[in-house]
């Protein structure tokens, strides 16, 4: 993969995200494909990334997705992204990170890195503290 065949995938990826629409998103997608997500109690199939994308527009309606950045090597691109949601009255924003490998210019496995920790926290309603307490200045 050149440079410019990681750009113009990148660009159509974010575009899915930006559209959210399921037949944007199949277009990436290899029918074979795996997604491995924190956020889903099971592996997700290429073929089923269309209904998983209408799903979320459901089930998630004020998600939003916004590309921070990315690289590339080989076959392999990585995307890190800003996502947000509200729960209730409170939104919550957080960051992760996108390996995904590519084959004949579609997805073939994507890997999702992200903490969950405080997204979970928040929508059970409960405060979310730091592992390690700091004091105001380390000087």
């Amino acid at each position: 993969m050149t440079e410019l065949d990681a750009q113009e995938f990148v660009t159509r990826f974010a575009d899915a995200w930006a559209t959210r629409d399921g037949e944007a998103f199949l277009a990436v997608w290899h029918p074979d494909g795996k997604l491995h997500s924190p956020f889903y109690n099971r592996v997700i199939a290429g073929c089923e990334i269309g209904k998983l994308s209408e799903m979320q527009k459901t089930q998630l309606p004020h998600l939003t997705w916004t590309l921070i950045g990315w690289t590339w090597r080989d076959n392999i691109i990585v995307i890190e992204w800003e996502t947000s949601n509200r729960y209730g009255e409170k939104s919550v924003t957080w960051r992760g990170v996108d390996k995904l490998t590519i084959r004949e210019g579609k997805i073939i496995e994507e890997i999702v890195y992200v903490d969950t920790a405080p997204i979970q926290a928040q929508r059970a309603g409960r405060p979310f503290d730091a592992l390690v307490q700091l004091p105001a200045s380390l000087v």
